[in-house]
């Protein structure tokens, strides 16, 4: 069914330095894909993909995921018109993070929420714990107009 090399079949040298494309996914079979905008290589979301999302992201040259919380495969932008056009993958060194470099189309947004990107709060330590600050990233589209069923 696979054509994937197993990494576990490879050498450390040969799954860091070499040519194979091994990559490890984790025991749900998923692994972590990063996608960034092609031109500014800006963060825009992360998800996670199988092996199908993986081969249909190359062979449709749309990014595809696979989605945890509905246990099914998803087209980016499929529903809301927000694609993600595939220009290239990367493998970090140990294989097992993808980077997708993708551009945008619709109105621009990578996330559900209408925003250009997903990583739209910043973290900061706020006295014993942690709070998050809006960035000021306005959202592209009315998530509410754009999900709605009707």
């Amino acid at each position: 069914m696979s054509n994937l090399i197993d990494p576990k079949s490879i050498s450390k040298t040969e799954l860091e330095a070499g040519e194979i494309f091994a990559p490890r996914f984790d025991e749900h079979g998923l692994i972590l894909a990063v996608v960034t905008d092609a031109e500014s290589d800006a963060i825009l979301m992360a998800a996670y993909m199988n092996e199908e999302a993986l081969r249909l992201t190359f062979d449709t040259g749309y990014v595809h995921f696979f989605s945890r919380s509905r246990n099914s495969l998803w087209k980016k932008g499929e529903s809301s018109g927000e694609l993600l056009n595939f220009v290239e993958m990367r493998v970090d060194c140990d294989q097992d993070i993808l980077q997708v470099r993708a551009t945008q189309s619709g109105s621009g947004a990578a996330c559900h929420t209408g925003r250009k990107t997903c990583f739209y709060r910043a973290v900061e330590k706020s006295g014993n714990g942690f709070a998050v600050q809006d960035l000021g990233i306005n959202p592209l589209f009315d998530p509410k107009e754009r999900y709605s069923k009707g």
